[in-house]
């Protein structure tokens, strides 16, 4: 069995131009080593074999007691169900929904688990190991713009809900995400999409290396993104992703590995408006009121990983990386509120370099009848802020106030240990984790206040227990302590104070395979939060609403009645509410309450392939009265493809029935001119994307 990104074992990879197998019989041995026994095999077993990974497809070779059965049921989403954006690859995620408000250049807007998350507060992301949240960013706390990714080079999704997780640590509220990227790839590929609105995309992989014998691979990876909108001012978005791998065996038991990208895009915005703009005729659904919003952002990674693998029972893997990243943006959220002369455009700006390691050693005890993993961690992050701002300013050109300029320095020490111990039909998982933060603050308005610093430790214990009665169900209990960190200029002007907010969940769960091709996880559960607290960059202050508590319900299906029939589902139930204050006053401002997505999908034995997916965000509220609604929304998408020999085509057709709906809203107070100079309270929108078509074609090498 060869072993998934996240440490699960998989079905083998034939390599079908030199008809050997790749086997590995221990999920701690790298890709690419090779059983001995496996060497005499004859063509015959290899066909047997061959045609045992096409079965590796279907949800029926699913192993429900396996460690990471949610990774290897989304692997299978990301082979039925085609991935066209970096924005698809967060969908991916089960309950995960995402929303866009910025003219396709900001983060995404992140919901999980009724977490409005903003843009990654209560979500822990990584790409490859790397992290992808910006501690302390001029735009919002845990910031993750991924889309730094080129959807092609994805290899597999590992997540997890809640914050039960050891080796997870900042931002693991709600959940955590992690990208994998391929090592190497058999094949280069050249792709050019277009469509509505003067779009088009054009991406790349290019087969440098891929030397079997001596275990050594790279590749290069580009992709170029170009697209107007369907906005009344063109968003003349513009993006570039580049990305190189080389992978390389060491002696007998090394790997190492080292990989860099570079990620630039700039773009208009249309921002949000308010909803009587529209109905007054003063602006289409849309149009700008400033027309003059938008930015541009940069990111470089660079990583380097090595992996010592002595025997089938032990594991060594460190890695160290580097980010520089570049944030520039402008927008307007009230208009004639605050300068009545000159508009309210704000400039955000954030410059700073990254520095951090990973590194962990695992160790398998095989003890007869049972069995224990056990994993500890050390790692290490440091920002070096360079530049923190928020201004107001007119048309991107005239500075008009200052209202915040700083530089940061932030270092996050952490350590962990977890076991896994597995007897009979029972297996139980317990971890601690520790994390040590530092934060120092240089207000450059303000010099003499000098360089004031703060620290602050937290540890978090963990505890799961799973029972596997039968080989078709599995029945758990999950509980840990999280947390999110703060801004560290929220940490200086609070002197030290809610450093650290705690989050404290349990998941109560079962996965069932009732009949052949089924699998249903249904789960109850709880988070609480000692602070919901978000710092807000966007008018330099903090939202505090205190103590809070969630409790919900998830259920996932996923059915396949037949080879070439593949259905998936997600309902999602959520009860956020504030602690302390009264009903009727205790709603949490725009976390979502009830969410569905899913699809039907169709991939026949001659290349063709059809998906018709929907998504469905049901009201919430936007404010804690609830006086404001959110509307929700129910949107599909259809995506078909056909592949022959080296060719594919592929077409998309977003919102197939072009429906009216409102991709990202607010409850904001707005003035408009002629207008109070109090301004109005109410529901601000980003329209969602109309009808919208895109086709490509695909040649492989």
């Amino acid at each position: 069995m060869t072993a998934l990104a996240n440490g699960e074992p998989k079905p083998f990879i034939i390599n079908q131009k030199e008809c050997k197998a790749n086997v590995i019989e221990s999920p701690f041995q790298k890709p690419g080593d090779t059983i001995p026994k496996l060497k005499n095999k004859n063509l015959k077993d290899t066909k047997i074999e061959l045609a045992d990974t096409i079965k590796g497809l279907m949800l029926d070779q699913v192993v429900i007691s396996s460690k990471k059965v949610e990774g290897e049921i989304i692997g299978i989403d990301l082979k039925k169900v085609p991935v066209n954006s970096s924005q698809d690859l967060l969908r991916k995620v089960p309950g995960l929904f995402i929303a866009q408000h910025a003219g396709g250049g900001k983060a995404e807007q992140i919901f999980l688990r009724g977490f409005d998350n903003d843009h990654g507060t209560d979500i822990a992301i990584t790409a490859d190991r790397v992290p992808v949240n910006i501690v302390s960013h001029a735009h919002g706390q845990g910031y993750s713009d991924l889309h730094f990714l080129i959807p092609e080079t994805v290899k597999n999704i590992d997540f997890g809900k809640g914050s039960y997780y050891a080796d997870k640590g900042d931002f693991n509220t709600s959940g955590y995400v992690d990208f994998h990227t391929y090592d190497s790839v058999d094949e280069s590929m050249f792709k050019i999409e277009g469509g509505s609105f003067n779009t088009y995309r054009l991406a790349s992989i290019v087969n440098i290396v891929n030397d079997a014998v001596k275990d050594r691979h790279a590749y290069l990876a580009g992709e170029y993104n170009y697209t107007d909108g369907p906005f009344d001012v063109k968003q003349d978005f513009k993006r570039l992703n580049l990305l190189g791998k080389y992978n390389q065996a060491i002696g007998r038991f090394g790997y190492i590995s080292a990989q860099a990208s570079v990620f630039n895009s700039s773009w208009n915005a249309s921002g949000q408006i308010p909803e009587r703009a529209v109905t007054e005729g003063l602006v289409s659904r849309f149009g700008s009121l400033d027309t003059t919003e938008g930015g541009n952002t940069s990111r470089v990674n660079i990583l380097a990983n090595y992996n010592y693998t002595p025997n089938d029972n032990q594991k060594l893997q460190t890695s160290f990386y580097y980010t520089h990243n570049v944030f520039n943006l402008y927008s307007d959220f009230t208009f004639y509120l605050v300068h009545p002369d000159k508009m309210d455009e704000i400039n955000q700006y954030d410059n700073r370099d990254t520095y951090g390691t990973n590194n962990s050693y695992s160790y398998h005890f095989d003890l007869g009848e049972s069995k224990l993993d056990w994993v500890s961690g050390i790692g290490a992050r440091f920002d070096n802020i360079h530049d923190l701002e928020l201004s107001y300013v007119t048309a991107r050109t005239e500075l008009n106030e200052r209202l915040a300029w700083g530089s940061a320095k932030e270092a996050n020490a952490n350590a962990y240990t977890s076991a896994d111990f597995s007897f009979g039909k029972w297996r139980l998982n317990g971890g601690l984790r520790a994390d040590w933060f530092y934060f120092s603050y240089f207000d450059k308005l303000l010099p003499e206040n000098g360089n004031p610093s703060y620290t602050k430790a937290r540890i978090s214990p963990k505890f799961s227990a799973f029972y596997n009665p039968t080989d078709k169900v599995s029945i758990y209990v999950k509980s840990g302590l999280g947390f999110h960190s703060n801004d560290v200029r929220d940490v200086v002007l609070q002197h030290g104070e809610n450093i650290l907010p705690l989050s404290a969940g349990t998941d109560l769960g079962t996965i069932l395979k009732p009949i052949k091709g089924l699998i249903v996880n249904p789960i109850l559960w709880y988070t609480y939060l000692s602070n919901e607290y978000v710092w807000n960059g966007d008018e330099y202050g903090i939202s505090d609403v205190g103590k809070t508590k969630r409790i919900g319900a998830d259920l996932t299906l996923r059915y396949q009645p037949l080879p070439y029939l593949y259905l998936d589902t997600e309902f999602n139930w959520a009860n956020p509410r504030l602690i302390g204050e009264p009903k009727g006053n205790n709603y949490v401002e725009l976390a979502p309450t009830f969410t569905s997505t899913g699809g039907i999908g169709i991939q026949t034995t001659n290349g063709f392939s059809c998906n018709l997916r929907y998504r469905y965000m049901h009201d919430r509220p936007a404010n804690q009265d609830n006086s404001i609604v959110a509307q929700g929304y129910f949107v599909n998408d259809l995506v078909m493809g056909y592949q022959i020999k080296k060719w594919s085509v592929n077409m998309q057709i977003q919102n197939l029935f072009n429906v009216k709906w409102n991709e990202a809203m607010f409850a904001q107070t707005t003035r408009l001119q002629g207008e109070p100079s109090a301004g109005i309270e109410e529901l601000t929108f980003t329209p969602g994307t109309p009808m919208y078509i895109k086709a490509g074609i695909t040649y492989k090498i």
